[in-house]
């Protein structure tokens, strides 16, 4: 099941909300950075936008697959968002 164009559609409102970036959402896609590339996306951002996808996409994640390679893009977010919803 391919689920990544609306799990990434449903990240982008997640982080631009989450973020308060809601202004920039639209030009975001797959390969747009985030860790390390959005000065908005600091540890405590990070621990807020990891609540707000375990609410949104149902699942927990566990604190030892939450990387730096996980928030490299929005896409390897999205395609962490598919590993672990049920």
């Amino acid at each position: 099941m391919d689920t990544t164009a609306s799990t990434l559609d449903d990240l982008k409102s997640l982080v631009g909300q989450t973020l308060g970036i809601t202004d920039r959402v639209d030009s975001m896609d797959a390969a747009t950075g985030l860790l390390g590339s959005m000065p908005e996306l600091d540890s405590m951002a990070v621990v807020e936008l990891i609540t707000a996808i375990e609410e949104r996409f149902d699942f927990e994640a566990d604190e030892a697959d939450i990387t730096a390679d996980v928030f490299e893009t929005l896409g390897s977010l999205a395609a962490f968002v598919d590993a672990h919803r049920t």
